[in-house]
């Protein structure tokens, strides 16, 4: 019994001491980690605001058209005002002289004839060196708008320059209603009729 009781105070006397050193030694250990983990030093791997966030769209360089481009639009925009004025006066016109054929009408016809071909050879360079042009931009707005029309535009001024050619070589011709009056007629009325769509595209869809 003596030993038992010698034998339990020499282990209290060993194991109290070592509890003792393990909970001061536990003191400055927990506060060390505190300090860590509220200054930021030990983190928890993550994403960061800055990582979730969407890089911003790369921006798009502005192009600058020419002085050229813009002159040129100016005359291309004015000059089609007397498209439909010419359109309808030729239509008009060549109804007439396929009905009833006359010097006077045939002078008239020509004159609004070749003024129509002038005005798309001014609308034609104008177009297509702004067409041209306008290829450059990195952002251009409206672009199958006007390649739409220029193709309408090109494809009615090519109907019109064949005209002349199927046209009758004279009076007599026109008179009996030959295969070339109707040739003729029939491809100046499709060429207006495409010319006036083309032009219309434009007027409406776009500037």
């Amino acid at each position: 019994m003596r030993s038992l009781l010698v034998t339990g105070l020499l282990l209290g006397a060993l194991v109290l001491p070592a509890r003792h050193a393990a909970a001061q030694d536990d003191g400055p250990l927990q506060a060390a980690l505190a300090n860590a983990f509220s200054s930021g030093a030990l983190t928890v791997p993550g994403s960061s605001d800055a990582a979730d966030k969407q890089s911003p769209a790369p921006r798009v360089a502005a192009f600058e058209y020419s002085e050229g481009y813009r002159t040129r639009a100016k005359i291309h925009k004015y000059a089609s005002f007397a498209t439909l004025p010419l359109f309808a006066t030729e239509f008009v016109l060549g109804s007439s002289l396929y009905d009833t054929p006359t010097d006077s009408k045939k002078t008239a016809h020509i004159a609004i004839g070749s003024s129509i071909i002038g005005l798309y050879a001014v609308q034609g360079v104008t177009g297509v060196m702004n067409l041209l042009e306008g290829r450059q931009d990195p952002n251009p707005k409206g672009k199958k708008l006007r390649l739409t029309h220029s193709i309408l535009m090109l494809a009615s001024g090519a109907g019109f320059a064949i005209t002349p050619m199927v046209a009758p070589g004279g009076r007599d011709q026109l008179e009996f209603g030959s295969s070339s009056a109707s040739t003729h007629r029939a491809v100046a009325f499709t060429s207006i009729g495409i010319g006036t769509a083309g032009y219309l595209l434009m007027l409406f869809g776009g500037k």
